[in-house]
């Protein structure tokens, strides 16, 4: 296969198949199955019949911050931050989003009662995050501020404001680890009926924790893939999930990772050796896969990382044919949309 370019990744999406809510029931949405040669519409309450006893789910159990903020330079121009991470006590790494960039040494007058002192760009004085420290009266730490004052930070191609839907739902229902600044959309299709008729059948549950970051919806610029940094993110393996991934794969049992974060915090540990740290893995067709056997996923951006990823797992002409299908059936896409279930065949 020559070298894949940006624009092999690229496909016509009509606006309106772009889900700006979840379905009623979490387990209600549409699954198109890809592990055959020909796509196969299904329900994703139908997951635990296409899966065999001994096979190991993967989850993601990283919790979505609310990490959306509103406040106001000391000369009155408004602005918000993106937290995209807490990194001491007080101490946060931010995107900011605002007409004119402060000083650093500026005191930022929060939505809420509360402070933040601008200590620099990081990693350096050209980097796109900007470090703060939280002060506030009541001695709360970021989270707590975050939790009380946040918005939950939805995704740019949702249109509408933050709701108390959107606290529910934009959250999996096992969300353990607080974190994430996006969540991990595969697992939003979980609920509690369908988690206990999966271990019924006796599939096995196993979790790692990546924490989600903006980063993940950072456009791919070059024509040339090869040429696009991926941003870090922070993950760690339990473990016990490493344990049962020996033990799945000991007794022929599949490894089925739910979402396209925990691919890469699972094939970052079989790159590294490393079960915790950052990781800026790209997976992109010609990715050699260790861990993973089948992959449930949402339908991505075009031209987007994920779909490199995807089409790596999967082969990019079945990825694209696939997509072709979600399109022409009208299959819900991006994060509040419907899945898919994919094989590995590279």
């Amino acid at each position: 296969m020559p070298d894949l370019q940006l624009s092999d990744f690229d496909f016509d999406l009509p606006p309106e198949l772009i889900a700006q809510h979840p379905t009623q029931e979490r387990s209600g949405s549409r699954l198109l199955d890809g592990t055959g040669p020909r796509a196969i519409g299904r329900t994703f309450r139908d997951l635990p019949s296409l899966l065999s006893p001994g096979d190991l789910l993967v989850f993601n159990d990283t919790r979505v911050v609310k990490a959306r903020l509103f406040g106001e330079k000391p000369t009155g121009g408004r602005l918000e931050l993106l937290i995209e991470r807490v990194v001491s006590d007080n101490d946060v790494l931010a995107h900011m989003k605002v007409s004119k960039k402060p000083p650093v040494g500026a005191v930022l007058s929060m939505v809420g009662g509360f402070e933040a002192t601008l200590l620099g760009r990081w990693p350096d004085d050209e980097g796109s995050l900007f470090r703060l420290r939280f002060d506030s009266p009541a001695g709360e730490d970021p989270y707590a501020l975050m939790s009380r004052f946040g918005h939950v930070p939805l995704p740019p191609y949702i249109t509408h404001a933050d709701s108390i839907e959107d606290e529910e739902r934009y959250q999996t229902v096992f969300a353990r680890v607080p974190g994430a600044v996006a969540a991990p959309t595969a697992a939003l299709h979980f609920d509690e009926a369908l988690l206990r008729e999966l271990e019924h059948r006796g599939v096995r549950l196993a979790n790692v924790t990546l924490h989600v970051g903006a980063g993940t919806f950072q456009p791919v610029k070059s024509e040339q893939i090869d040429k696009h940094t991926m941003h870090a993110e922070r993950y760690d393996i339990p473990a016990s999930t490493v344990q049962a991934i020996h033990d799945a794969k000991a007794r022929n049992g599949r490894v089925v990772a739910v979402g396209t974060t925990t691919v890469r915090t699972l094939e970052s540990w079989a790159k590294s050796g490393q079960t915790q740290g950052d990781t800026s893995i790209f997976i992109r067709p010609g990715f050699a896969f260790e861990h993973v056997d089948l992959l449930i996923t949402n339908f991505h951006l075009p031209k987007s990382t994920l779909m490199m990823l995807v089409s790596a797992f999967s082969g990019h002409a079945h990825v694209m044919s696939l997509y072709e299908e979600a399109v022409r059936e009208r299959y819900r896409f991006f994060s509040y949309g419907d899945a898919m279930l994919l094989q590995r065949r590279c």
